[in-house]
C-alpha cells in the first residue's frame, strides 16, 4: 500500500498511441515545473513518447543533453536487477537510484517524473508475482527518493479481475483514457480500470 503523499499512478492501455500521448502530457507537465523526466520503456514506446513531447514543443535534444530527460530501454534495465526471475532489492536500488539522482542534478528536493513499463514486460511474460514485487520496490524507493511515477500495463494482459486488483493495490491513482486521474481505494480503481 502507498504512503500518504506518494504519487504512483497506473495506466491500463489498449492503444499504444493513447498511452504515448498520456505519458508525454504527464512528463511535459513536470518539465514545465522544472521536474526532470525519466522514461523506462520499450524502444517503440520511447520513440512514441519522444515524438509526442516534440509535438508539444518540448526541446527534447536540449533536455537530454542537460540530463533533464533520460530515456532508457526497459528490457535492458530489467536485466540489471532480476535474479532468478525476481527483482533483487539491492540491484534495483543500485540501478534506479543513480538514474533518479542524476536527473535531479544535485537538487535533492527536486521531484523527478518517471514513466516505467518493466512491470508490464514481466506481466506479459507471465511473471505477475515478480511484477507486483517490483511495484513494491518502487513504492519503497518512492518513500525516500521523491519521484512521481506512472506505470503502463497493456489491458490484454489481464484475464482476471484479481490480477487488476493486485496491480491497483500498489498504486495511488488510476489514469483514465483522457489522462485524468482518479484517486481512490483498490476496489474503486478496479471498477475504473475495467471501464473503457
Amino acid at each position: 500500500m502507498q504512503e500518504r503523499g506518494q504519487f504512483h499512478a497506473v495506466r491500463f492501455y489498449d492503444s499504444e498511441v493513447s498511452l504515448c500521448r498520456i505519458v508525454a502530457a504527464f512528463l511535459k507537465e513536470g518539465l514545465l515545473l522544472g521536474q526532470p523526466a525519466v522514461v523506462v520503456a520499450t524502444p517503440a514506446h520511447s520513440q512514441g513518447i519522444v515524438a509526442e513531447l516534440r509535438a508539444r514543443e518540448v526541446e527534447v535534444k536540449s533536455l537530454q543533453a542537460a540530463g533533464a530527460l533520460v530515456v532508457l530501454d526497459a528490457a535492458e534495465i530489467m536485466a540489471t536487477f532480476m535474479v532468478d526471475g525476481v527483482p533483487s532489492r539491492e540491484k534495483f536500488r543500485k540501478t534506479i537510484e543513480p538514474v533518479v539522482n542524476a536527473a535531479r542534478d544535485g537538487q535533492n528536493d527536486r521531484i523527478v517524473r518517471a514513466y516505467g513499463e518493466v512491470v508490464d514486460l514481466l506481466w506479459k511474460d507471465g511473471r505477475d508475482i515478480a511484477a507486483i514485487q517490483l511495484e513494491m520496490l518502487w513504492n519503497e524507493l518512492g518513500r525516500t527518493a521523491g519521484f512521481a511515477l506512472m506505470c503502463g500495463y497493456a489491458m490484454g494482459n489481464f484475464y482476471k479481475d484479481a490480477s487488476v486488483r493486485d496491480v491497483c493495490r500498489q498504486h495511488t491513482h488510476l489514469v483514465a483514457s483522457d489522462g485524468t486521474l482518479r484517486v481512490s481505494n483498490a476496489d474503486s480503481l478496479l471498477i475504473g480500470a475495467l471501464r473503457p
